[in-house]
């Protein structure tokens, strides 16, 4: 099976706007493409997972990856999927943020000569005269077409500032740039940038007059990688100083059960045909695809001798006995002689947002500490138990250990 199939059976192409051109370029390894990351925060989380794969599929298949960071529209911010403007960042964060990136990706990607890339849009983005760019590039585009985007509806209903409506403008030069300066020809993307992806094939053809499609292939990625990287306390990093690898191996091990075989099938590099085999599995045997998915994920990310850890740690928690050594871990600083309360404990450990979080998680009997279940909201942890170290289990599965350095 070529890659182009291999992808298609992965589920992991949702649309495209002209197939046979794209199947034959990227069977041949002839695609240059490009995938774009705001560097919002200082790590990657696993909302990325999708994108960060398909890359190292492309590349593994002979195809070149340009990782675009997008340091000049993080000064505007894309409204996609929001209901209110993004928070303004400093140049310094953003190069900051696109560091971190960049050391993440190199453990799926491979950077170098005539390998992947990557760029920052800063460095032509902030450099466009305002005048010049209205006449060149803005006298491409229809205000008629932008309006009726469904990147814009959602923000048009609170108000879409006139910072956030040249998003589409800026996203489309990329791609133009892009094609220009490094012979790009495809870009992916999940389906809420669908329009502002079009925009940019359309400036490409406009600008250059060729309407050869090889030249300006779009494709667009499967938005189930949306879906991914959320939990009740937050975003699962890839940073391990973020997430340990233990936390992410627990995470993937806590999946839903509807979902396990469409992320091993999207996510893990296991040959479609074992895959096709464990979909036969009986019910009975879910907890072992879930364990699968966790250790496939977990030592792609962060190694095979942490993933080891990450399983020795969750079988020994799970069966009641065995080294918690590995267990993620908050060390605390500054407690007074008679203790701290519950509430202050879960939060310092991060297994609760909010006090309020904290409160009904006890009221509804969702915390242990050492095994016995916190039944009071204003109970207390001893300093000398802390000193010996505690075990906190929240709900079911997650496990922390809490301990005065």
């Amino acid at each position: 099976m070529k890659i182009y199939e291999e992808l298609v059976a992965r589920g992991l192409i949702a649309q495209v706007t002209d197939e046979e051109e794209i199947r034959e370029l990227i069977n041949n390894g002839g695609a240059r493409f490009y995938i774009g990351f705001d560097p919002t925060a200082d790590s990657l989380h696993v909302g990325h997972f999708m994108a960060l794969c398909l890359m190292k599929r492309l590349q593994l298949a002979g195809n070149k990856p340009v990782v675009l960071i997008g340091g000049g529209t993080a000064h505007v911010g894309d409204p996609s999927g929001r209901t209110d403007m993004r928070s303004m960042m400093t140049a310094e964060t953003i190069q900051h943020n696109s560091d971190c990136f960049k050391k993440q990706m190199e453990r799926f990607i491979e950077f170098g000569e005539d390998k992947a890339i990557m760029v920052n849009n800063a460095d032509w983005l902030l450099k466009l005269n305002y005048v010049e760019l209205l006449r060149d590039v803005g006298a491409c585009f229809s205000v008629n077409n932008m309006l009726r985007a469904e990147c814009y509806k959602q923000r048009m209903e609170k108000g879409l500032s006139f910072l956030e409506f040249n998003y589409m403008i800026m996203q489309s030069y990329d791609f133009y740039y892009l094609h220009e300066h490094y012979g790009c020809n495809m870009q992916f993307g999940g389906d809420d940038q669908w329009s502002n992806m079009l925009g940019g094939t359309e400036l490409i053809r406009k600008k250059t007059g060729d309407d050869s499609y090889a030249m300006t292939i779009t494709l667009l990625l499967n938005s189930e990688g949306k879906k991914m990287g959320k939990t009740a306390s937050g975003a699962v990093w890839l940073d391990p100083n973020k997430t340990t690898p233990f936390e992410f191996y627990q995470y993937w091990r806590n999946v839903d059960d509807a979902d396990v075989m469409k992320c091993i099938r999207m996510l893990t590099f296991i040959p479609l045909e074992e895959i096709e085999e464990m979909e036969k599995w009986e019910d009975s045997r879910i907890n072992e695809k879930k364990e699968v998915l966790a250790y496939e994920l977990t030592a792609l990310v962060h190694g095979e001798e942490e993933a080891n850890k990450a399983k020795e740690v969750s079988h020994s928690l799970f069966s009641g006995h065995g080294d918690d050594s590995n267990m993620p871990t908050t060390e605390l600083s500054d407690v007074a002689d008679e203790g701290m309360g519950i509430i202050d404990l879960m939060i310092a450990c991060s297994l609760a947002s909010s006090r309020g979080e904290a409160r009904r998680l006890i009221e509804q009997g969702g915390v242990s500490i050492d095994g016995e279940k916190v039944t009071a909201i204003n109970a207390v942890v001893s300093k000398d138990a802390l000193l010996n170290g505690v075990k906190i289990k929240k709900g079911k599965k997650v496990f922390h250990r809490a301990i005065i350095k």
